[in-house]
């Protein structure tokens, strides 16, 4: 028995509704339609007027017939394939519009890894900027900030040998703790904090080797109510890393006193940092709770770094390097700028809400005041490879 022409028609409509609904390529965008962003940086002209810097990648294809994806600084490389351009306005996204219109390609910035800032725009205030990049819908706020002495534009153009390009090695950097590592979100959420301080990474041109040369990271920048205080060396973010508990990558050499001459270095291999807060009599007190694990990666005294004695010399030596390094972080922070980018306020609130609330207005005139102690404990727990000091004779090697 044949279906009756209603039976037929209930069967096709769905059939008609699902090619109604299938998509298709008409609204596609090719990739040589786009210029991809890698990295962005933001410049002070004058007063009114910023500079909007892109590191546009140009995706093209070798003289090898290979895609152009690679590394290499040389020609075909990732010097013809990067370029920077510019534009400037009265805003972020007012500059953003004039350099679309210098482009014949849309701009897309799902590929944006690094911001970065001239210190002049940090100095004058970044709230308005991170709003922008934590609103604008392509913008990645898992973007890595930094903070330049020298224009961004300037260190945008810079050629690395060894990575495709400025935002590529400054990303590694970041990735591999070498510093202070921040993304946009973890920005706006200290600068939102109860300290409203902030802490970016400092960054400065590698000096000139040839045609080739890159960026490091040197410091910190310091930021209070989201302008710029000023920044401290990499000697003292070492101390702030510590009592962050963001320590990674560390090497410390100490000098035994019971050494004829010569130094031990020691490598990080595990460290846990705690900050415990308390409020007794009015005084706020804070105790620095750490651990750290190291091997020995070098002895260049007479000693034997497998005597226990000497090893336990060896854990006081770096309990009170570690010691000496949290001290300073904490006399430029407290005394010197005043700023909590260590989490004090945010451990107070945690333990103490209530006192939390009716002190917080105060805790400019609080912090420098707060009391702080350390409970440090180091332990080494590997020699090494050797366990007396090679190439030393025997008679020579002090072994208690």
């Amino acid at each position: 028995m044949k279906p009756s022409c209603p039976s037929r028609i209930k069967l096709i409509f769905p059939l008609f509704l699902v090619v109604f609904f299938l998509t298709g390529c008409w609204d596609r965008t090719e990739i040589n339609d786009l210029a991809l962003i890698t990295g962005a940086g933001i410049d002070q002209k004058d007063e009114k007027t910023i500079e909007l810097s892109v590191l546009v990648f140009i995706p093209k294809g070798t003289a090898g017939g290979q895609s152009g994806l690679g590394g290499g600084g040389g020609a075909g490389g990732a010097a013809s394939q990067t370029l920077v351009h510019s534009a400037e306005g009265s805003t972020i996204a007012d500059a953003m519009s004039k350099l679309q219109q210098k482009l014949p390609r849309h701009i897309f910035w799902g590929h944006s890894e690094v911001f970065i800032i001239h210190q002049d725009v940090a100095k004058d205030g970044i709230r308005d900027k991170i709003d922008f990049i934590m609103r604008h819908p392509q913008l990645r706020e898992r973007s890595y900030v930094f903070v330049s002495k020298e224009k961004a534009k300037d260190i945008l153009k810079l050629t690395p040998p060894l990575e495709r390009d400025l935002t590529e090695v400054l990303e590694e950097l970041a990735d591999f703790k070498m510093g202070i590592e921040v993304t946009v979100k973890d920005l706006a959420q200290m600068l939102s904090g109860p300290s409203r301080t902030a802490a970016l990474p400092w960054i400065k041109r590698l000096p000139k080797e040839e045609k080739q040369t890159s960026a490091f990271i040197v410091g910190t920048a310091v930021f209070k109510n989201d302008k710029m205080l000023g920044h401290i060396n990499d000697s003292v973010t070492r101390g702030v890393l510590w009592l962050r508990n963001e320590i990674e990558l560390a090497v410390v050499t100490v000098t035994p006193k019971e050494a004829k001459e010569g130094q031990v270095s020691l490598n990080l291999l595990r460290a846990h940092t705690e900050l415990i807060p308390k409020i007794e009599n009015g005084q706020w007190k804070m105790t620095i709770k750490a651990v750290t694990e190291d091997d020995v990666v070098h002895n260049g005294t007479n000693l034997d770094v497998s005597n226990p004695e000497t090893t336990k010399m060896l854990e006081q030596e770096l309990k009170n390097d570690i010691e000496r390094s949290m001290k300073s972080a904490l006399n430029q922070l407290q005394k010197d700028m005043n700023a909590d980018i260590i989490g004090f306020a945010q451990a107070f609130r945690r333990k103490y809400p209530k006192e939390w609330k009716k002190a917080k207005k105060r805790w400019d005139t609080i912090f420098p005041e707060v009391e702080v102690s350390f409970d440090i404990r180091a332990y080494v727990r590997r020699p090494g490879m050797v366990t007396t000091p090679a190439g030393l004779p025997e008679d020579e090697v002090k072994k208690k």
